[in-house]
């Protein structure tokens, strides 16, 4: 536990034993108004909920540890060929869609830790600003915009596209079809 987590912990305690001694001098007779108890209780429920999302919540930092390489679409089709399973996310700064498949899946503990298989590689085209690669890749796959995810492997070596929405259940059923 880290020193907050620590800190947390103490005042949680502190505020379940003030609770416990008030109702308890209440039961011997002492006027107690029953705000007090109620407001203390509902402190210690918003400090404990606050101690549980700390240290038992998942890591939101994990994606960090994600190697992404720049786009190369002619070196998907030989590491496809050598077993490998390539993701390929295009997506752009500005596009908010990119934003919310970043927060809501590919940045989340689970598919980090999916993606940070030995035998995935992760390729991102960044079309924030006009880029010749990413503009050819797109041509040849027929679309124009943000976002664009594809996952190929030795299962899917012409690419699995995947929706443009992400859900943590699309990228992993399109990783395990892709892995074949």
């Amino acid at each position: 536990m880290d020193t907050i987590s620590i800190s947390i912990a103490i005042f949680f305690t502190l505020l379940c034993l003030s609770i416990t001694s008030l109702i308890w001098l209440k039961v011997k007779g002492r006027i107690i108004p029953n705000g007090v108890i109620v407001v203390l209780g509902f402190m210690a429920m918003c400090v404990g909920g606050v101690f549980a999302f700390i240290n038992f919540g998942e890591d939101y930092d994990a994606y960090k540890k994600l190697h992404w390489q720049t786009l190369t679409p002619s070196q998907i089709q030989p590491l496809v060929d050598e077993g490998y399973t390539v993701f390929v996310d295009v997506t752009a700064d500005w596009c908010n869609i990119c934003y919310a498949n970043k927060v809501g899946v590919t940045h989340r503990e689970k598919i980090v830790n999916a993606l940070a298989d030995d035998k995935i590689i992760l390729m991102l085209g960044d079309w924030t600003e006009p880029n010749a690669v990413v503009e050819s890749y797109m041509r040849t796959q027929g679309r124009g915009g943000t976002p664009y995810n594809k996952i190929y492997g030795p299962g899917a070596p012409q690419g699995i596209i995947l929706p443009t929405q992400l859900t943590m259940e699309s990228v992993l059923l399109g990783l395990q079809k892709a892995k074949g």
